[in-house]
């Protein structure tokens, strides 16, 4: 990841193409440790694509990620959240209330 924002970082301050000697250089200013392969990996794979299009690409690929939400069901009714939070509502209310055997804690 450092490795793509260190590339990204560059091609911000108008390096249209940075190279691997960009990148080291860029991360050894700060103290970075550098594995070649990985910079080599990164620039190979990033070769002849433009950031816009790596970031179109990006984001048609995470809209289909799962976010691990609950779908309501096909038709079911607006109201049914509101339920759901007066059920919500009644527990936590439950929860808070006062069962404890008639003493409190600062008793």
């Amino acid at each position: 990841m450092k490795y793509l924002a260190a590339y990204l970082l560059l091609t911000t301050g108008g390096k249209a193409n940075p190279t691997a000697k960009d990148i080291t250089t860029l991360l050894g200013s700060v103290g970075v440790s550098v594995e070649e392969e990985r910079v080599a990996s990164l620039i190979k794979a990033l070769e002849g694509k433009s950031v816009e299009e790596l970031i179109a690409e990006g984001k048609e690929k995470i809209s289909s990620v799962p976010t691990g939400g609950v779908a309501a069901p096909a038709g079911a009714a607006a109201g049914a959240s509101t339920e759901d939070a007066k059920v919500e509502a009644a527990v936590e209310e439950k929860e808070e209330s006062d069962d404890d055997m008639g003493f409190g804690l600062f008793d």
